[in-house]
């Protein structure tokens, strides 16, 4: 198993920092992906945070009333080995496979 960070995105407009309101997870749950984890404030509004990936969370940092800054920890997840990568990774492009072969024809004047 494997842990990933999830740290609070950068909401927009020039926003740098987020009070927790509420946790809708607690450590040990099993959550899906876009599963509703957290209740955040800025300055701006207040929003709920979905997950990014489907995972068991192990740490949620930050308690109700506690601001964090963009970019730090929010909640860590375990996941699968085999899914540790995916998230936030660009899927790599197979170089394209050939159809139609073309060949020269030679003038033979």
């Amino acid at each position: 198993m494997a842990e990933i960070s999830f740290p609070l995105p950068d909401l927009g407009e020039g926003l740098i920092e987020a009070t927790v309101l509420d946790w809708l997870v607690s450590p040990g749950d099993q959550v899906e992906r876009n599963q509703p984890l957290v209740e955040v404030e800025t300055s701006k509004s207040a929003l709920e945070l979905p997950s990014p990936q489907a995972g068991k969370v192990i740490r949620i940092h930050g308690a109700p009333g506690e601001t964090i800054n963009v970019g730090e920890p929010l909640v860590v997840f375990e996941v699968p080995d085999n899914t540790a990568g995916i998230v936030g990774t660009v899927p790599k492009d197979d170089a394209p496979k050939r159809r139609v072969r073309l060949s020269a024809v030679l003038d033979e004047d």
